[in-house]
């Protein structure tokens, strides 16, 4: 039995979701979304991004976890906080010698749905069929869990 913690990293709300994986089968444990105020200093929403994650980590003691790569934007300014943000999230995962999967988005999309051209909505109506009874927190929680969902199934075991 593994259990792989998903992150969908943001700097406005970074969303997580652990899966247990168990031989082919998968099953919910929990997701949620750490969000940031807005208005706050930089360190400070990164400070608050490592630190919420660090205490998913503490509570449900993944055995890896697994990010999105990083897509650059036509804003410079966007993919920058996106980094930023990004950097936060692995380095709560670095800080306790959690190894970390990373993976495309197309790839992310074409394991959970099928098709790396996916829309969110058919990603989370897959998320319901592949989780029965799974409650999202929210979006960025959904994404995390497709990204569990993936390195499921593209990461070597």
């Amino acid at each position: 039995m593994t259990l792989i913690l998903g992150l969908d990293p943001s700097l406005s709300c970074t969303g997580w979701g652990v899966i247990r994986v168990d031989g082919s089968r998968i099953a919910h444990v929990a997701n949620g979304q750490a969000p940031t105020a807005a208005k706050a200093p930089m360190a400070e929403r990164l400070a608050t991004l490592q630190a919420a994650i660090a205490e998913v980590i503490a509570a449900h003691q993944p055995d890896r976890a697994a990010a999105e790569e990083i897509f650059v934007n036509k804003n410079a300014q966007s993919t920058l906080k996106l980094a930023q943000a990004r950097g936060a999230v692995l380095a709560a995962c670095g800080t306790v010698g959690l190894k970390v999967n990373e993976h495309a988005a197309r790839l992310v999309k074409k394991a959970v749905v099928g098709t790396g051209a996916a829309e969110k909505a058919q990603v989370q109506a897959m998320l319901k069929v592949l989780l029965p009874g799974v409650a999202l927190a929210g979006a960025d929680a959904a994404d995390a869990l497709a990204v569990a969902i993936a390195d499921a199934h593209l990461a070597p075991r």
